[in-house]
C-alpha cells in the first residue's frame, strides 16, 4: 500500500487503542514506534499516554521530565472530579517528530484507574469527550490510546472513545493468558460504543526465526483467531530499545533497518485493515 499525497484528505480521524491486560506485550513500544511510522509518511498523528506508568511518555521525554510534570500538565487533568482540567489542545504537546503529538501521563493518573469503570456514570466517557473537544479544533489523521495492562477506568475510557483495538500478544502462554476477558471488555464497551471493533491481534516480542516455541504459539493464534491476526509481526529487536533510549521512534532513527522494515509492515497492514472496515461500512 503506497501512501498518497492525498491520502489525509480521505482518511477520517480514526483512534486505536492499545490494550492487553498483561504487563510487557509490546502496547508502549508498539504505540511508540508505530506513531513514528505513520508521521513520516505525512499522518498527522497523535498518541495519548492513558498509563499511569507512563512508559509511552518517558519513551518521548525521559522519565525525570515526566515524572515531574504537574498533573494539570497531564492526562490526569480530565479525569479530576473537581475540573481541574484546561482547554483540550493544551494538553497536546509536540514531539521532536515533525507531525507527532503527544498527550503525556505520569502517576497522577493512578489515582483515577478505578475499578469496575462500568459503574461510574457519565465519568466513561471523560477521554471520548476529550477526544471530542479535541477534534472541534485540531484535526489528527491517526490517534493512537496507551492503554494500561488492566481493564479498569483509563482502559474503559480508551475502549469507549476509540474505533479499534490492537491487542498485541507475546507468543507465549503468560502473553495469550486472558484474552477471553479483553475481547469480553471489547464486547461490553460496544453497548456504550457502536464503533468499537478489534483491529487484530499483533504478534509482539517474537523471535519466531531461532525459537520453536515462538513458532508454536504462533501458529496456535493463527489457527484460533485466523484473520484477525496480523499477518505482520512485531520482533524482538536490540534496535527497538537503542530508539527508545535515542527518544526516537525506529522510522526516524533507522527506517531501512530490518526493525525499521517490521514497523512498516505493520504500519502499512493497520492503514489496509482500517480501508477493509470502512469498505464494508459502505457497502452494508
Amino acid at each position: 500500500m503506497q501512501f498518497r499525497s492525498d491520502a489525509r484528505k480521505e482518511m477520517p480521524t480514526t483512534s486505536i487503542a492499545m490494550l492487553n491486560r498483561k504487563g510487557g506485550t509490546g502496547k508502549s513500544s508498539t504505540c511508540f514506534h508505530l506513531s513514528g511510522y505513520f508521521a513520516s509518511i505525512g499522518l498527522k498523528t497523535l498518541v495519548v499516554d492513558a498509563d499511569p506508568q507512563g512508559s509511552l511518555s518517558n519513551g518521548f521525554f525521559g522519565s525525570d521530565f515526566i515524572e515531574n510534570l504537574p498533573k494539570e500538565e497531564t492526562l490526569a487533568a480530565i479525569f479530576d472530579p473537581d475540573r481541574l482540567s484546561p482547554p483540550a489542545e493544551s494538553l497536546v504537546v509536540p514531539t521532536a517528530i515533525p507531525g507527532l503529538s503527544i498527550v503525556r501521563t505520569n502517576e497522577s493518573l493512578d489515582e483515577y484507574n478505578k475499578t469496575s469503570p462500568e459503574n461510574l456514570g457519565m465519568q466513561q466517557y471523560v477521554l471520548s469527550t476529550f477526544l471530542e473537544e479535541l477534534g472541534a479544533t485540531s484535526r489528527f489523521d491517526i490517534v493512537l490510546l496507551d492503554c494500561p495492562p488492566n481493564l479498569y477506568e483509563c482502559s474503559w475510557n480508551a475502549l469507549v472513545a476509540a474505533d479499534f483495538v490492537i491487542i498485541p500478544v507475546p507468543p507465549e502462554d503468560f502473553g495469550t493468558q486472558g484474552l477471553r476477558v479483553v475481547h469480553q471488555a471489547i464486547q461490553n464497551a460496544r453497548v456504550l460504543n457502536k464503533r468499537l471493533r478489534r483491529l487484530g491481534h499483533l504478534i509482539s516480542r517474537t523471535d519466531r526465526n531461532r525459537i520453536l516455541l515462538h513458532r508454536n504459539f504462533e501458529n496456535q493464534l493463527r489457527q484460533r483467531y485466523n484473520e484477525l491476526v496480523f499477518d505482520a509481526v512485531f520482533p524482538e529487536s536490540a534496535d527497538y530499545k537503542t530508539a527508545i533510549s535515542a527518544r526516537t521512534p525506529i522510522s526516524q532513527l533507522r527506517s531501512r533497518s530490518a526493525a525499521g522494515s517490521a514497523i512498516e509492515a505493520i504500519g502499512i497492514e493497520v492503514l489496509q485493515r482500517i480501508e477493509r472496515h470502512a469498505k464494508r461500512q459502505r457497502a452494508a
